[in-house]
């Protein structure tokens, strides 16, 4: 299933890169993320809730950075999996930085995703509402956060 959108941010890209690069950032933006874990330069663990229709699930993500272009282009795979392997996901995302008058910033997103198990059952409408809905909430957290460090 694909996914591709974009958002804005009112900030400017170099700052909008470092948020988006950073993972205790990211994993405070992203809906249901409830722990995450660097463990290198370019990979990083996280433990993440969703909830699609009746169905709530804690997957065990692994995150790999596979390529960043910086300020404006980063590729990465995250993989992972519930506690009782009911449902798996494996998504290949590319995040594209773009500059904007007034030193704002769009984040254009596309990812290839794959899930398999009980999650699998709901159609990709449903899958692509949900995502979609996972992605403006991101986009208000980090905007929100982009803006407290500059505000606080």
């Amino acid at each position: 299933m694909r996914i591709a959108d974009s958002f804005v941010v009112q900030a400017p890209i170099d700052r909008t890169w470092t948020a988006i690069t950073d993972p205790a950032i990211v994993g405070t933006c992203m809906p249901g993320c409830e722990e995450i874990e660097t463990v290198s330069d370019t990979f990083y663990r996280a433990k993440v809730r969703i909830k699609i229709g009746p169905i709530s699930a804690i997957f065990a993500l692994k995150v790999e950075v596979l390529e960043e272009q910086p300020p404006t282009r980063i590729v990465f795979i995250s993989r992972g999996k519930e506690g009782d392997r009911a449902s798996k996901v494996q998504a290949e995302n590319t995040l594209t930085l773009e500059p904007l008058d007034g030193g704002a910033t769009k984040v254009l997103y596309e990812s290839e995703v794959l899930v398999t198990g009980r999650l699998a059952k709901f159609g990709f409408g449903m899958m692509k509402k949900k995502a979609q809905s996972l992605a403006e909430e991101f986009a208000s957290s980090l905007e929100d956060r982009l803006n407290a460090v500059v505000n606080g």
